[in-house]
């Protein structure tokens, strides 16, 4: 995530409040000490489909039927919703979860044919979920698998998390084999919401109004579809082929080359999931080799913040200076915002003054980091380093 997810991080915070305040209980305590005012605010919030005001299609949002509803909602949304944050912005956000539980309401009035009252950030929650199948398909989610004594924590990719377990077991195929197990779950609502996030996120993508990547789903489809022109073109007799590259049946360099392209990206992903992987299990050994191995692919790539920082430390507490200078410099330059900017650039001035002896550098981060740093500590250190780089140099010494 290059952005933080404040509004995802609010509308968690805005659903528990809201559940603390207006549950049932609450009401019911209420109600018993002679106010009912909370529970004439809760049922006018709630969506009547025989009789729906305006401000229900989003205040049912905002309610859950109990503890257990709540929180399943909000270990989903945290899950997807922070990158989704992230990618889109924050009032992007906003309207585009909003615009999902009214979506949603719309896709349980059509499957559902008889009058229903509906709670619950589910519809919006199941917009933000297939949001993320469009933009971060490759990604991988780790589930935990909790039966009776047995827990076990393993990694699905999110396409077959999202596309099969999530939407089309859980809210198509499950149903109509168990249907006695739903309970009062709207699937109409969640059906509603998926295909609000799918389509939506991508007709984003589409227009440009987010930006695309080598990761979303467009760009996952397109090598796809390369690699199959490209099988397609090595394989048969047809006069069609034979017409179009001739009787050898050689494709067009822009077709082998999308296809090595396709190919190299496909395996910097699958690097980049080991890597963060390994960092997961704590086997940050692994992960710095993984890590190299990504940079000699495309030394470009960078991690997200947190990982980065990972590496690059590892790299730094292992010796390994040339690598960890690489690693914060990719850190510096991809992630300047960061609350830790300062002293990674303190840190990353330090060893190309003491461990490299690359003053130029060190020079460069030393005075870049003077403008970062607000501890007075820190501040002094970085003058001292700077001063002996400056010496070292021939340069004056900085101005305290």
């Amino acid at each position: 995530m290059r952005r933080t997810p404040r509004v995802n991080h609010w509308l968690i915070g805005l659903n528990g409040a809201l559940f603390l305040l207006l549950s049932e209980p609450v009401a019911q305590a209420f109600k018993a000490v002679g106010g009912s005012a909370l529970l004439k605010l809760r049922d006018e919030l709630v969506l009547y489909s025989a009789e729906p005001s305006f401000h229900q299609f989003i205040t049912y949002q905002f309610l859950h039927a109990d503890v257990w509803h709540l929180l399943s909602n909000m270990l989903f949304l945290w899950v997807f919703g922070n990158a989704v944050n992230s990618k889109m912005g924050n009032w992007a956000y906003l309207l585009f979860y909003l615009g999902g539980g009214i979506f949603a309401a719309w896709g349980m009035s059509v499957l559902q044919h008889e009058p229903f009252q509906l709670i619950g950030a589910s519809g919006a929650i199941a917009a933000i979920t297939t949001a993320y199948l469009v933009l971060f398909p490759r990604s991988r989610v780790t589930v935990m698998l909790w039966l009776f004594f047995f827990i076990h924590f393993f990694e699905w990719p999110a396409l077959l998390l999202i596309g099969l377990k999530i939407v089309l077991w859980d809210n198509i195929l499950g149903p109509q084999i168990m249907p006695s197990a739903g309970g009062n779950v709207a699937y109409g609502a969640h059906l509603g919401g998926y295909l609000f996030g799918f389509c939506g996120a991508l007709f984003m993508l589409l227009v440009k109004a987010l930006p695309r990547d080598q990761f979303d789903i467009i760009a996952l489809w397109s090598r796809w579809k390369r690699r199959r022109e490209m099988a397609s073109a090595m394989s048969g007799h047809s006069s069609v082929e034979e017409a179009r590259y001739g009787r050898v049946k050689a494709p067009p360099m822009n077709v082998q080359e999308a296809a090595v392209a396709d190919a190299r990206m496909d395996e910097i992903s699958e690097i980049r999931a080991t890597v963060a992987d390994c960092l997961a299990r704590g086997a940050a050994d692994e992960a710095a080799e993984a890590y190299q191995r990504l940079i000699e692919k495309d030394v470009r790539q960078c991690l997200s913040e947190r990982n980065q920082l990972q590496i690059a430390r590892q790299f730094y507490g292992t010796g390994r200076f040339p690598q960890a200078a690489s690693a914060f410099a990719r850190f510096i330059e991809t992630y300047p915002r960061s609350s830790d900017i300062g002293d990674v650039t303190l840190l990353l001035g330090i060893i190309y003054a003491r461990d490299l002896r690359q003053f130029e550098h060190a020079d460069r981060y030393l005075t870049l980091s003077m403008d970062k740093l607000t501890d007075a500590q820190r501040r002094s250190q970085c003058t001292n380093w700077l001063a002996d780089v400056r010496a070292a140099l021939g340069l004056p010494a900085p101005e305290a």
